[in-house]
């Protein structure tokens, strides 16, 4: 499979979701856990997270609205290692050598980020609990992280905020990537009210939770009272062999939206020569046409379109070159040739994106949500449309594309009134067979229990699955909201 950068895909909407659920919050004192490492493994693909070392990915999925030990919205993660056999482990502030205990509106899980944190060879899984009280910072958040190791995710540790007096919700959003580099993970941090300044833990991070070193960046934007970014993402947009920052969805009162590209550095990611982006929800950054430059892949679920022509969403891929984004860009609809279905007011088409290649052909694809989809008289049951990359490697290509629901042949269950069908989507090779296996959210799946559905790549590029991961299949409780599959770690 092609190299992309790993990206985060979390909307405001998760962010929005976690922030009402901390409203209610009870205390809560971070310890430190720590484990020895061991010897690296062999890698798994460039993209795939692998938590265990065993070359097939891994999969983390957030159910951070999950009531754990009778605490509501305390907080959970599901992680599915992958291979011929897969299975599930869920992971909460309750679990054995995780930090802290889990609490009434923690929020364990409003977003997650991995990358090889510590340089041992296996990836590591940074997670935020963004409604978490320290000391006496109330809604304060912390970010934990769990450590990869042979057997899988074991012990944690946590990164104390260095600035706990200047925002709340710390941990939402995060981005790993390496800014500098210098071949080691960093982990950008946002906070997602009171501050729009984002802090980068630089030079790996160690299992005492000490960090190689520490910097702020400050995105060249008009701060307000509860500004901060919704989501971060990272990859390399100008080719030059480091990860660079985009910012997406700073709110304020008169800047709404303002998405940034800021391009790595030797000395990290920097404002010079910042520039700004589409609307929308950036969701994914690869090199769909094989020039060397990472594309920027964005969702304008509110979007009406070119001509006012269109209301159920665009997704514009903004091409990099040498100098950042804006080598060129396309935009696809539900209108463009060879895409399914049509575009309808509140489908939300690309709401959820990411890239990987489905078919093995060498070329990235693209996998496109529309969580919003009415289907056959089923409101918000939701869909997925898979846009293949072009057979002479020249960028996505909208023909042949296909879209798969509840109802598609091969897809377990059913459409349903607000499944939600797509509320995260993310490609993974789970079975080590060399195509990326699509990965399906469902938050609205059984009263909001939620639910994800692993659809396999077939060698003609096809999906199909078997059955479902749900609350009660990895052993979360059906009280309250969980909304499984509202995110997964990229």
């Amino acid at each position: 499979m092609p190299k992309h950068k790993r990206t985060t895909s979390h909307r405001p909407g998760r962010l929005a979701v976690a922030t009402a659920a901390a409203a209610a919050l009870t205390g809560g004192l971070l310890t430190l856990s720590a484990t020895s490492a061991v010897a690296a493994p062999a890698a798994a693909q460039p993209d795939d997270a692998d938590f265990n070392g065993d070359g097939a990915a891994d999969l983390a999925t957030s159910a951070a609205g999950a009531t754990v030990g009778g605490k509501d919205s305390a907080g959970q993660v599901v992680v599915t290692y992958g291979g011929a056999e897969q299975r599930h482990v869920t992971y909460s502030q309750n679990s054995a050598g995780v930090p802290g205990t889990a609490e009434k509106g923690d929020v364990f899980g409003a977003d997650t980020a991995y990358g090889d944190f510590d340089g041992d060879g296996y990836d590591d899984l940074a997670v935020g609990a963004i409604g978490e009280d320290v000391d006496s910072d109330v809604d304060g958040g912390t970010v934990q992280v769990l450590w990869g190791s042979p057997s899988g995710l074991s012990g944690g540790s946590t990164i104390k905020d260095p600035r706990p007096t200047k925002h709340d919700f710390f941990g939402g959003p995060m981005e790993a990537g390496d800014f500098d580099g210098d071949g080691k993970d960093d982990l950008a941090v946002g906070a997602s009210s009171g501050a729009a300044t984002i802090d980068v833990f630089d030079g790996g991070i160690k299992r005492t939770g000490a960090t190689g070193g520490h910097y702020t960046v400050l995105p060249p934007i008009h701060s307000g009272e509860g500004a901060g970014p919704f989501t971060l993402h990272s990859g390399d947009v100008n080719g030059d062999g480091k990860d660079d920052l985009l910012v997406n969805g700073y709110s304020t009162a008169d800047d709404y939206n303002a998405n940034l590209w800021l391009p790595g550095s030797a000395n990290g990611v920097t404002t010079s020569g910042v520039q700004r982006l589409p609307a929308g929800y950036i969701t994914d950054v690869g090199d769909t046409d094989g020039d060397g430059y990472g594309d920027v892949i964005i969702g304008l679920t509110w979007d009406e379109g070119i001509d006012g022509a269109n209301k159920g969403g665009t997704v514009y891929v903004v091409k990099g070159n040498a100098n950042g984004p804006y080598g060129g860009s396309e935009a696809i609809t539900q209108e463009s040739p060879g895409v399914p279905g049509g575009s309808e007011a509140g489908d939300s088409f690309g709401a959820e994106l990411d890239l990987g290649d489905i078919n093995g052909d060498g070329h990235l694809d693209l996998v496109a949500s529309s969580p919003g989809e009415d289907l056959e008289g089923v409101a918000d049951a939701g869909a997925v449309t898979v846009i293949y990359g072009a057979a002479d490697g020249s960028g996505l290509s909208t023909q042949g594309s296909a879209l798969y629901s509840q109802d598609t042949p091969g897809v377990p269950n059913s459409n349903e009134k607000n499944d939600f069908f797509g509320s995260d989507v993310h490609i993974d090779d789970l079975n080590a067979d060399g195509r990326g296996d699509v990965s399906v959210g469902a938050y609205g799946e059984n009263s909001s229990n939620g639910a994800v559905y692993i659809l396999d790549a077939l060698p003609d590029g096809t999906l199909a699955g078997t059955s479902g991961v749900y609350t009660s299949t990895v052993g979360i409780s059906a009280t309250g909201t969980p909304r499984l599959g509202a995110n997964f770690a990229d």
